[in-house]
């Protein structure tokens, strides 16, 4: 197996063959943390306000009334509801990056070129999400859309390179009928 360098196109090495492609790593974790840490049903357990019958609008119900009552604070309630909402992009944007990064697997673009743009995208979700929820100042927020910015580019830098793979595959195939 070859280093992760390597794999990840960081350092020159074997054949792309020899190198293993991490798609399927990435998509677990970006599922797991799509779904699972950027979820805004921990914490709204942990301050109390969670409510399993209805929990997509327990802070429109229950936030303010929490604040009030002196359950959670003003700036905890605004935690919770930029965390739904950098959960709400993160499931958004999975299906995204799913169609991007398995589509360049199915077309056979160079693992390399799928693992580094995978790692850029992992990066770049995972500062969107920390950037998303706890930042609070408008011009720092800026950093989220650039974050945003980022991994989308990795996902149409795959799609990219899977239409040139695709492209030179057709274009090879008709040049050998033509002869």
């Amino acid at each position: 197996m070859a280093p992760p360098g390597v794999a990840l196109g960081l350092r020159a090495g074997p054949s792309a063959t020899l190198i293993p492609n991490y798609a399927p790593a990435f998509l677990a974790f970006h599922f797991i943390w799509a779904y699972g840490v950027l979820s805004s049903r921990t914490l709204k357990q942990w301050y109390g306000i969670d409510h399993n019958e209805s929990p997509r609008h327990d802070l429109d119900k229950y936030g303010n009334q929490a604040v009030k009552s002196g359950k959670i604070t003003q700036k905890q309630l605004d935690i919770l509801r930029r965390n739904e909402s950098a959960h709400a992009n993160a499931v958004e944007n999975y299906a995204f990056f799913v169609g991007a990064i398995g589509f360049a697997t199915l077309a056979g673009v160079d693992r390399r070129l799928i693992n580094s743009a995978g790692l850029a995208y992992t990066l770049a979700r995972v500062a969107y999400g920390f950037i998303y929820i706890l930042v609070e100042d408008r011009l720092w927020s800026q950093l989220r859309g650039v974050t945003w910015w980022i991994s989308n580019s990795r996902c149409l830098y795959l799609l990219w390179q899977a239409g040139n793979k695709l492209n030179g595959t057709i274009q090879l195939q008709a040049r050998g009928r033509s002869r």
